[in-house]
């Protein structure tokens, strides 16, 4: 008679400790296809020792052009949305109010922490993806505008980046998954130290770290006049209220910021987007739950990277106009427990990442991104 032999190793988190079990799916979808019944799984693991490298085209390009030809009217839902300044300036306010409400209160309190999880985690949360938004000059039908309006945005998060992050998450659109160019994709490194169950945790809790140091140690960016001004504003906005009200209310929003991209609800969606789930191939999966109404909807996000020119309030109207090719994808139930199942389940780690060779080597194609990014890329794409 055999006996199962117990497997107490850290690697991947595996959820019971038992060989041969493989975890229950985790995506779902609307409307399941012969090819994809949405339980079992549609392919093997992937190997746990590499990324999962790619020989095809990006899916959002080719998805595009056939929704298009589907469904012309697309053209209608593109533009941006007025609605979106309003929310960033009630946002902020809310933040500085209550920054500056907790200046007398001890950072290390079970309010002043309740508070920076709550109410500033899930704020400057808002504020990334409002920054993400503007990113695609989707604010306002001017491109001056809109960089002015990510500069206000980017004040309580207390660190300059929205200057740095809309250059690299163009990039991350133009050139999805190719090694060396997408920032998004973790590096060999991180594959190296953090593909078991504890550098996994520590992923997730860190998880702003790691987008904001990893593009600087892939590829540089060349400063421009807009770098400069979001970092001037952004200091002397940190100054002005650490002199005029101490420490603390700077304390709470840099709090916010950690708590934003860290083990935080909305945070799921950093892992949801672009991990491979269940032996899928699929490059980028989206959300439809409710938390979406935190995250100007980048739970869409196949329906954004499709369409990066179709503002937040117009994404369901977009997977409505074309069911067909959305609702037969997989799609994540929930932000928390990705987090959960990325931490847990041994068959999703860092190595679970689609990537390509670069079709250019990189030095080109920054000269390329540098040459269009105040031209091609201040439109909305």
């Amino acid at each position: 008679m055999s006996v199962d032999k117990a497997d107490f190793s850290l690697y991947g988190g595996a959820e019971t400790l038992w060989e041969g079990e493989r975890s229950p799916r985790r995506t779902i979808i609307t409307t399941p296809t012969a090819q994809d019944d949405g339980k079992s799984h549609p392919g093997p693991p992937h190997d746990p020792s590499d990324f999962l490298w790619l020989m095809t085209e990006e899916p959002h390009r080719s998805r595009r052009m056939a929704i298009m030809k589907a469904h012309p009217e697309v053209t209608k839902l593109m533009g941006y949305e007025p609605l979106t300044k309003y929310i960033v300036f009630g946002v902020v306010s809310l933040q500085l109010i209550v920054a500056i409400a907790l200046r007398r209160t001890y950072i290390l309190s079970p309010w002043f922490l309740f508070c920076a999880y709550v109410i500033g985690g899930t704020a400057n949360h808002n504020l990334f993806l409002a920054i993400h938004e503007i990113t695609h000059n989707l604010a306002f039908p001017g491109v001056w505008p809109n960089k002015a309006l990510a500069v206000f945005a980017n004040l309580p998060i207390g660190i300059p980046y929205c200057a740095m992050f809309k250059r690299y998450h163009i990039e991350h659109h133009k050139f999805m998954g190719q090694d060396g160019i997408d920032t998004d994709l973790p590096t060999r490194i991180e594959l190296l130290l953090l593909n078991n169950v504890l550098g996994k945790v520590f992923f997730a809790t860190f998880q702003i770290l790691f987008y904001a140091l990893r593009p600087g140690f892939v590829r540089s960016q060349k400063l421009t006049t807009w770098h400069f001004a979001n970092f001037i504003v952004q200091l002397v906005f940190d100054y002005l209220l650490v002199k005029v009200f101490g420490i603390k209310p700077l304390v709470y929003l840099l709090a916010s910021s950690f708590f934003a991209g860290s083990l935080h609800p909305c945070a799921g969606h950093f892992i949801a987007e672009h991990y491979l789930w269940d032996g899928l191939e699929q490059e980028t999966f989206s959300y439809y739950g409710q938390l979406n109404i935190l995250a100007y909807n980048v739970g869409y996000h196949n329906e954004h990277h499709d369409f990066p020119s179709v503002a937040w309030t117009r994404l369901p109207a977009l997977r409505a106009l074309a069911p067909e090719f959305y609702d037969t994808l997989p799609s994540h139930p929930s932000w928390p427990m990705v987090i959960v199942n990325f931490i847990r389940d041994k068959e999703v780690g860092i190595f679970a990442r689609a990537k390509r060779l670069a079709k250019e080597p990189a030095s080109v194609k920054l000269k390329i991104v540098e040459h269009d990014s105040e031209v091609e890329s201040d439109k909305n794409e």
